[in-house]
């Protein structure tokens, strides 16, 4: 079987892969700063806000 030296065969799913950890790693961010009382706090007041309490 000849190979081409510019086969991109099974790129895609590298790219699949690279796109899972980031958004994996971008979720566990987002869960570590959604934790903090200060963003709660911001949070809820937006919340409160746009229910009209």
């Amino acid at each position: 079987m000849n190979r081409d030296l510019h086969d991109d065969e099974g790129m895609a799913t590298v790219e699949y892969a690279l796109v899972t950890v980031a958004a994996a790693g971008f979720a566990g961010l987002l869960v570590v700063i959604l934790k903090s009382d200060a963003v709660r706090e911001m949070l809820v007041g937006v919340l409160r806000g746009a229910l009209g309490g």
